[in-house]
């Protein structure tokens, strides 16, 4: 998929759409949508359609349609493969963040055109599966030359695709074998500054045994944030270690899989606005077979996010779609909660008031199904769910 060649904003008329959410009103039946320059700027019954000119148009066929899909937790540019580790679980075996270090060894040796190539094939898979908007973390280089190469692969790929996206240095991944643990945080921290010249909006850290302590990521972000990075973290993934509670204290932007998190975290986390970030496919990828959590959030208020966590390790995952079936038949979701965590949730997750649903204004990105009913994404497993996306006004494929 390497070369592709995005196009810039366009105008367009999206007609026969049988059921139309956009998130500001009840669904739409027999609807149309008008954007322009590639913005919306009408939504309403086809019937009253009027006056929009020589615009192009694309035919729904009488299939539903949904905000394109807000994927708010990536790690999409890596090199080599993780097979092993996969069938290890299959035969009994446990995940572990020491797997990340063989990704990190094959990142490491790959070429720039290399990881630029996998990382577009991802990024056209996702767009393909209805993803419209994503966030991609660094986190696969472990030194300050490798992470900055990944931060600007996933630009590169990005703008070469055509898909919006917002990345993330996570030099805070795991600690290198080879590093000083206490230096390591030193680098990193040093590395932040850098990690905004080449792009990075954010800053993460995975909090966790194996991983970084929460005294580490309080040093981490509280430094992210000084030099003009939002905070996001992994949180309380394979236990419970308290970062929940620190992503409340520091108002980070979102807490992230969150399969220990105990109800007090859960109130925390609701009464500071951290989006809690869910990730099915972990949940079964790792064979944790952790679900609950998603119940215990809702429960305590929290705004609630659905992203793939696609990696080579534990989500190898482009599809939005998956990751909204698991959370409805693994978490216990219904169809509409999931739709709008996976949309309007992970804009929240992002900060982003412009995507995730289709009100007046917001960016002209959305999803075909192939399926007259949204709860049918969900209902039908096994097949494609998208038959096309839209990008900013422009139909892809």
């Amino acid at each position: 998929m390497a070369g592709l060649i995005p196009v810039p904003p366009a105008d367009l008329v999206v007609r026969n759409i049988g059921r139309l959410t956009t998130w500001h009103a009840p669904v739409i039946v027999d609807a149309a949508v008008v954007i322009r320059a590639g913005r919306v700027s009408w939504t309403g019954a086809d019937r009253d359609l009027t006056g929009v000119g020589d615009v192009p148009e694309l035919d729904a066929g009488g299939a539903a349609v949904l905000p394109g899909f807000v994927d708010c937790h990536t790690h999409a540019v890596w090199a080599g493969s993780r097979r092993d580790d996969f069938v290890g679980r299959l035969s009994g075996g446990g995940y572990s963040p020491g797997g990340i270090r063989t990704t990190v060894e094959a990142t490491r040796a790959a070429s720039y055109d290399e990881l630029l190539a996998g990382a577009v094939d991802r990024l056209a898979a996702m767009q393909r599966s209805g993803t419209t908007t994503v966030e991609i973390k660094s986190g696969y280089g472990l030194t300050p030359g490798d992470e900055v190469q990944l931060l600007t692969v996933a630009g590169h790929a990005a703008e070469q695709v055509g898909i919006g996206a917002t990345t993330t240095y996570l030099g805070a991944h795991v600690v290198p074998p080879e590093r000083d643990r206490d230096d390591y945080v030193d680098e990193v921290v040093a590395m932040l500054p850098v990690a905004v010249q080449h792009g990075a909006q954010w800053c993460d850290v995975f909090c966790d045994d194996g991983a970084f302590t929460v005294e580490e990521a309080r040093r981490i972000l509280t430094a992210g944030r000084t030099a003009g990075l939002g905070l996001r973290m992994h949180a309380e993934q394979l236990s419970h270690t308290g970062a929940a509670l620190l992503a409340a204290e520091l108002g980070c932007a979102s807490a992230d899989h969150l399969d220990h998190v105990t109800d007090e975290d859960a109130r925390a986390l609701a009464a500071s606005g951290v989006v809690a970030v869910l990730v099915p496919v972990v949940s079964l990828y790792t064979r944790s077979h952790r679900w609950a959590h998603a119940q215990v959030l809702r429960d305590a208020g929290c705004t609630l996010a659905i992203a793939t966590d696609c990696n080579p390790g534990s989500a190898w995952c482009e599809s939005m779609p998956v990751a909204v079936q698991l959370a409805c038949l693994g978490m216990g979701l219904p169809v509409d909660a999931a739709l709008r965590a996976a949309t309007l949730g992970g804009a929240a997750a992002l900060c982003r008031d412009d995507v995730g649903h289709l009100g007046t204004g917001a960016r002209g990105d959305l999803v075909v199904l192939a399926a007259d009913h949204e709860a049918d994404l969900v209902a039908h497993l096994g097949t494609q769910a998208v038959i096309r996306t839209v990008v900013d006004g422009c139909p892809i494929g």
